[in-house]
């Protein structure tokens, strides 16, 4: 059986998916240090806002926007790469998604399991984001206030 080379591809993961582990590995290197963490990470998610594309770009600015000012105690982060909102835990609470990451037509919010969004047995925890409106801005908040709730 001949041994895999470097130049064959990994497990299945895409160029993409290596990518965003390996922004992954850098982001959990850089909490493990001392220091203002917070302005830290409000400046590491600014900075990947102003990498994107600008239909993406301008979507997180405004996510970025809603996000800060309904739920200040939320600390900005970086996570795989994305703009995310952490609790105070450390916890992901909401993040964004933009459509250039994987390739997708459209951009992502998305809340993990530290938000309080639970309806049921059965309720969405992702939202495709194309256009900003103030019909999009006003769902954004509530989904906000109430993931923090």
């Amino acid at each position: 059986m001949a041994a895999r080379s470097s130049q064959t591809e990994s497990d299945g993961f895409s160029a993409e998916e290596r990518a965003a582990m390996k922004e992954r590995a850098a982001e959990l290197r850089a909490e493990g240090k001392k220091g203002a963490r917070k302005a830290d990470g409000a400046q590491a998610v600014l900075d990947r806002i102003a990498e994107m594309a600008p239909d993406d770009r301008a979507l997180a600015e405004r996510v970025h926007v809603a996000v800060t000012a309904t739920a200040p105690e939320l600390s900005p982060k970086t996570w795989y790469g994305m703009p995310a909102y952490a609790n105070a835990d450390g916890k992901i609470v909401v993040f964004f998604q933009d459509s250039g990451k994987f390739n997708y037509r459209y951009s992502t919010l998305g809340f993990q399991d530290a938000a309080n969004l639970d309806d049921g047995d059965l309720w969405p925890v992702s939202y495709a984001l194309q256009k900003w409106s103030p019909v999009v801005e006003k769902k954004i908040v509530q989904l906000v206030k109430a993931a923090i709730a």
